[in-house]
């Protein structure tokens, strides 16, 4: 199974037709105080899978700061249909993450891995922005780039 696509944004959906749809793309993120919250962000994932990659496959992502220090981790489960051989597959998989708390400014990554196997990472920067002098000094929100 091999990552195509790996993003993180806004909002995203599959319709009734298949089609993958994103809005609101990015990388990178603003923050006045630490930690910050992000609301809700969504990570989207695409795979392209072979006939030999038919079958249920177990799906973890992985958020770690600059220091491979894991924040937290979600799991769930990719099923891959029957296929004739040399027809490839592509899937598509959304994980609506709410509440990231984002300790520091930095780099940070989701790491992907199908069955124990990492296929690929999605960074997520985040910015210090100086405190306006009317903003309170308690955690506060993200803002987008």
């Amino acid at each position: 199974m091999e990552l195509t696509l790996a993003l993180l944004a806004d909002y995203a959906n599959i319709s009734r037709e298949g089609k993958l749809n994103i809005m609101g793309i990015f990388e990178q993120i603003h923050a006045h105080n630490f930690p910050a919250v992000h609301a809700q962000m969504q990570l989207v994932i695409r795979c392209e899978a072979t006939a030999f990659d038919a079958g249920t496959h177990p799906v973890r992502v992985t958020f770690i700061d600059e220091d491979a220090r894991e924040l937290f981790a979600i799991s769930g489960a990719v099923t891959i249909p029957e296929s004739r051989a040399g027809e490839n597959l592509t899937t598509n998989q959304i994980f609506v993450l709410n509440g990231v708390i984002l300790p520091h400014p930095g780099t940070y990554e989701f790491v992907i891995t199908v069955a124990d196997e990492e296929i690929g990472r999605t960074p997520l920067r985040v910015v210090s922005l100086p405190r306006p002098s009317s903003q309170p000094s308690s955690p506060g929100g993200v803002y987008g780039s």
